[in-house]
């Protein structure tokens, strides 16, 4: 297992290995001593697994109060992953990332606390599975616009398949409830 550093310094492509046989494969996705040893001593608390066929754009998703961290992997069929740093004052703040995750390749991405998440599906269907740093709160969660133009993102989706939330959510600039960065 490695690391690969994106434009946002927080937020890290983790490379898994993957051994083949004649059987299939086998992949190690989490091993905490392993994880630590990366510089990622975090406590997973949930896991969750989402379904989506082609098309399909969710996000961008935070939780705010009660921040997760969040690691991201495709367990069937790639996305084009999304990370926009949504926390007030940080000197990245309203920049994103996109990477393509797939079963595949076996990546995964590293989302800490105060960053926006979303996914657009690339294949004809794709399952997303992710550990998370807290328990899901409905109360506290946020969305940012898909689409908001001071973030720019290049999705590579024409007309995507949204739920309602995230077509009526706000713009970074107007969004009413952001974590604060601490360096």
């Amino acid at each position: 297992m490695k690391t690969v550093e994106t434009d946002l310094p927080e937020v890290l492509l983790i490379e898994t290995e993957t051994f083949d046989d004649n059987r299939g494969f086998f992949r190690e996705t989490y091993q905490q001593e392993k994880f630590s040893a990366l510089g990622l001593d975090v406590t997973f608390v949930q896991d969750n697994l989402s379904h989506s066929k082609k098309n399909v754009l969710r996000g961008l998703h935070f939780q705010e109060p009660r921040s997760q961290g969040k690691l991201v992997q495709v367990i069937q069929g790639e996305i084009f992953d999304v990370v926009v740093d949504v926390r007030q004052g940080s000197p990245g703040s309203g920049q994103w990332i996109g990477v393509a995750l797939s079963a595949v390749a076996g990546n995964m991405l590293w989302v800490p606390q105060g960053f926006a998440h979303g996914f657009a599906v690339l294949s004809d269907s794709a399952e997303v599975l992710y550990k998370v740093t807290d328990f899901w709160a409905p109360e506290t969660e946020q969305v940012i616009r898909w689409d908001d133009p001071d973030i720019g993102i290049d999705w590579p989706v024409s007309n995507p398949i949204l739920a309602e939330k995230d077509a009526q959510a706000p713009t970074l600039a107007a969004a009413k409830v952001l974590p604060h960065y601490r360096p």
